[in-house]
């Protein structure tokens, strides 16, 4: 069972797929890699960073990921706008220690919600998916918010008897 994935379960609601575009350094004794950083292609077919994902990974698919995404490192963010570098989800992103890659692994993400600035909100990783292709990962559409329902009218005070 990855790290931590059994907490973190139970308040998972939504799952999609998204591209891998890059990597951050690990941080205390984590091996490998800190965090994926993700992305989709939208419907003019801009890449649009997405959020992170660090949990759900365990040791062995730290490496495995790591030994994948090496080969693939180029200098360019393929992103079409960078990344924020700070969110009120999860801790600041430090652009000197993301490697970027050629967006052509496709994970496949559980998630909490959707922020309004269109983040991935409490991420976990599930795994990479070999049978989908690059090219064809785009954002679900979202449903529409509900309409609230009608607040009833305020009812009017009766005065009390004297």
């Amino acid at each position: 069972m990855a790290l931590g994935r059994a907490r973190e379960s139970r308040r998972i609601v939504g799952a999609c797929l998204c591209l891998v575009v890059s990597w951050t350094d690990p941080e205390g004794s984590r091996p490998c890699l800190g965090a994926l950083l993700l992305g989709y292609y939208d419907p003019d077919g801009r890449l649009v960073y997405a959020g992170r994902a660090g949990t759900g990974i365990d040791y062995a698919e730290l490496e495995r990921l790591w030994r994948r995404l090496r080969p693939l490192a180029t200098p360019e963010m393929p992103l079409d706008m960078p990344p924020p570098r700070d969110s009120r989800f999860g801790s600041p992103l430090t652009l000197s220690r993301v490697h970027w890659v050629r967006p052509e692994l496709v994970a496949e993400v559980k998630y909490l919600t959707w922020t309004e600035d269109n983040l991935l909100r409490q991420v976990v990783y599930e795994g990479l998916r070999e049978d989908k292709p690059a090219a064809e990962v785009r954002r679900a559409v979202p449903y529409p918010k509900p309409a609230e329902p009608a607040r009833p009218a305020a009812r009017a005070r009766r005065p009390r008897p004297a």
